[in-house]
Formats: structure tokens, C-alpha cells, sequence
């Protein structure tokens, strides 16, 4: 081996640390992607029609009515849907809370990339991935960049 070359120094704890928090961060973000998803569809659904149903769903959502059963069963267990067999699909007071959060990030993120020149669908269709991983942080600094600009047309 030639002894010339160095290895690559090892992170210090520090680093090492940051790195685990920020995959960690990423795992929880992808942890409550799938409710967030399915609450924020929900709400769509009980504004468009007055109910969401378990078919529409499916349909919606590109996934079998199997899976959104199954889907649904948890969101009950977590308090943010109720639902009876053959019945409509409704939010708890929970997962209203959820949806609205989500769909704020979610116009947030959009209008953001917009602003920077991204077309409307392809922004609105990349905010639906960004909207879950987006932190408070860099939300924030979207929302200020926004109303910057919006006060600079005014």
C-alpha cells in the first residue's frame, strides 16, 4: 500500500450525530407521509362532495381498495378518521388538523416554486413529495420569500 496516501479522516462525534438526526428526521418524515396523504385527500374529498369514500380513494390514490382498507383501519386506530363498514370516510378533529397543516405546506412549497419559475403542474406535483420533508425552518424562509415578493408587486 502506498504509504503517501492518506486515509480519509473519520467524522468526529459531532458530525456523525448531525448525520444520524438528519436520516432520522428523513425516516420520521416518511413515517407520516402515507396519513398525511390520506387525511389530506380525505378533506379534499368532504369539500368537493360532502363525503369521501373508500372507492374514490382507491381510484384517487392509484392503489387497491384492499390497501386503502387497510390504510384506513390504521388511521382510525391513530384518531384521525372514523368510518363504518359501507359508510363514508370523515375526519376527526385530529385529523382535520393534520390535513390543514399539510395542505398548507403543500401550497406553500408549490407557491415557492412557482416564484422561482417552475411551472404550475410540475410544482404542484414536486410539492407533494417536498411537502413532507420540508422543515419548519426552510418553510419559513418560503413563506418570508413570498410575502417579500407579493409586497414588492403591491
Amino acid at each position: 500500500m502506498d504509504s503517501t496516501r492518506k486515509k480519509p479522516a473519520a467524522p468526529d462525534a459531532r458530525a456523525a450525530r448531525q448525520q444520524a438526526e438528519r436520516f432520522q428526521r428523513v425516516r420520521d418524515a416518511h413515517q407520516t407521509e402515507l396519513a398525511e396523504d390520506y387525511v389530506e385527500l380525505i378533506a379534499d374529498l368532504l369539500d368537493e362532495k360532502g363525503e369521501a369514500r373508500l372507492v374514490e380513494l382507491s381510484e384517487r390514490l392509484g392503489v387497491t381498495k384492499a390497501t386503502v382498507n387497510n390504510t384506513i383501519q390504521r388511521l382510525q386506530r391513530d384518531g384521525l378518521v372514523t368510518s363504518e363498514p359501507y359508510r363514508a370516510i370523515f375526519l376527526t378533529d385530529k385529523g382535520r388538523k393534520l390535513a390543514t397543516t399539510s395542505r398548507e405546506r403543500h401550497l406553500i412549497v408549490r407557491d415557492f416554486l412557482i416564484a422561482l419559475g417552475v411551472d404550475p403542474e410540475t410544482a404542484d406535483s414536486d410539492a407533494e413529495g417536498i411537502e413532507h420533508h420540508v422543515s419548519r425552518e426552510t418553510l419559513e424562509a418560503f413563506r418570508r420569500h413570498l410575502s417579500k415578493q407579493r409586497r414588492a408587486r403591491e
